[in-house]
């Protein structure tokens, strides 16, 4: 990369954290293949739409909704900008000099390439510098150690009542067989469903339980994991946990999967993911790198 000119990236989204990372991991395996200055923009889901009046720049990554409603005004203003959209687009696939879909979606076309799973950010030096920073409280946790993360209602998954109670004997079951159980919530999670996991863990030996307050130890506990255990609503954390080449359990929930079915499939098929069945096991697998197909595929269009 030297002597190359730094391109200037700009990443569109609702700043919805799920939705944010997918398009600031495209941008940021792209500026370790070149020299790239990223900007993050965050759009109101409705409302009033960015200005374009900004210097024009090279490139341009946005992710949900909100950013296709943006990149129809950026593209009017900004002609020599390279516009890459991340996720399945509901219209105007034709503003985009390239899509990045995922293979779930069953979206095909000239400026399109389908990936399994989502971009994220996940890399070797990201799990280092989470396992860094909470060095001490990993090091007080015996091994071998798992991790539990858990998701919420989705369009197509439901945290019923049965469902809850279900993951509840499944942490029981996984911490009975790991050294050490690391847990976290999310946004979505059921308050009762979170209160039941406070209860029985917050106080509890061997166990991290951590309910959003304070620093996020996330990629601390993704590199720590021995085992990756993810409730199936949550394809991103399903995506991330398959990066690492530790051992994904998926953990059903109540609804009806629809297209997930493929992604499941697909990260089985990579020897990543496996239903839990109530055993811990230990397997290896490439991680995936599809981040980083992406990323070529963006340098390419740039070229």
């Amino acid at each position: 990369m030297a002597g190359m000119d730094t391109r200037s990236c700009i990443v569109v989204s609702d700043g919805r954290r799920g939705i944010e990372n997918q398009a600031l991991g495209l941008a940021e395996a792209l500026g370790r293949l070149t020299p790239l200055q990223i900007l993050p923009i965050h759009v109101p889901r409705t409302g009033k739409l960015p200005d374009a009046s900004m210097i024009e720049p090279d490139l341009w990554i946005g992710c949900g909704r909100a950013a296709v409603r943006a990149a129809a005004l950026h593209r009017r203003r900004w002609r020599r900008t390279r516009f890459v959209y991340v996720q399945k687009p509901r219209s105007h696939t034709d503003l985009f000099d390239l899509i990045i879909a995922p293979r779930h979606d069953r979206m095909h076309g000239p400026n399109v390439l389908n990936i399994l799973g989502s971009p994220n950010r996940i890399t070797p030096q990201r799990l280092n510098e989470g396992a860094s920073a909470f060095a001490d409280r990993l090091e007080a946790l015996p091994g071998p150690h798992a991790a539990l993360l858990i998701g919420g209602d989705s369009k197509h998954h439901r945290f019923t009542d049965a469902a809850c109670a279900n993951l509840l004997d499944e942490a029981d079951s996984i911490r009975r067989q790991a050294g050490s159980l690391m847990i976290t919530v999310s946004r979505r999670t059921p308050d009762a469903l979170t209160e039941a996991l406070r209860s029985r863990y917050a106080q509890a030996e061997r166990v991290w339980f951590h309910d959003g307050d304070g620093p996020n130890p996330y990629f601390a506990f993704l590199a720590a994991a021995d085992w990756i255990c993810v409730t199936e609503d949550s394809t991103n954390m399903l995506c991330e946990a398959a990066a690492t080449g530790a051992p994904v359990y998926r953990l059903g929930v109540d609804g009806d999967p629809g297209k997930f079915r493929l992604l499941y499939a697909g990260l089985e098929g990579a020897g990543a993911v496996r239903p839990y069945l109530g055993r811990l096991e230990s397997w290896s697998y490439d991680p995936l790198h599809e981040t980083d197909r992406a990323a070529h595929a963006v340098l390419e269009i740039l070229a």
